[in-house]
């Protein structure tokens, strides 16, 4: 096994771990906003599931920079403004709208509004593609190698 795949391998298996621990504060949040606690009928946003899960995946948002930052990709570089806490936070907002789109099809166009149902395609199909995307897209352009990092540096 190659270095360069190794640290790959490690990025991608800390970026998973950092991305399960606020993934996990997200689905917490989104199940009690909208299907309620254990043993209630429906939680307070049942009938706005979009906002739920933004409001949601917005506080685990916060959760996933800190272990990425401090954690998954601390050996890299970050660029941009405010060290690349703005182009964090436009990824996953933008990212964000993965897993909307599949839990708006599945709540509007096939009708289906179970915990179930909302958890596989938000928490299940949404967010196995968004975090996909993230993953690229971070080191793509948040976390970038020293070497990179400096090219861009000099550019700006």
């Amino acid at each position: 096994m190659g270095r360069r795949f190794k640290r790959l391998l490690s990025e991608v298996t800390k970026f998973l771990t950092v991305g399960g621990v606020a993934s996990a504060v997200a689905f917490v949040l989104f199940n009690g906003l909208v299907h309620g606690l254990p043993g209630d009928q429906d939680g307070l946003m049942h009938e706005q599931p979009l906002p739920a899960f933004a409001i949601a995946n917005l506080i685990g948002m916060l959760v996933s920079y800190r272990g990425s930052r401090s954690w998954a990709f601390r050996h890299r570089e970050t660029v941009g403004a405010a060290g690349g806490r703005v182009a964090f936070v436009v990824i996953n907002v933008a990212s964000m709208a993965i897993p909307l789109a599949c839990l708006g099809i599945s709540r509007y166009i096939l009708d289906l509004d179970s915990g179930l149902a909302d958890n596989i395609s938000a928490n299940v199909i949404g967010l196995g593609l968004g975090t996909a995307a993230r993953f690229w897209l971070f080191r793509k352009f948040i976390f970038m190698r020293p070497e990179k990092a400096a090219r861009v540096r000099a550019a700006d």
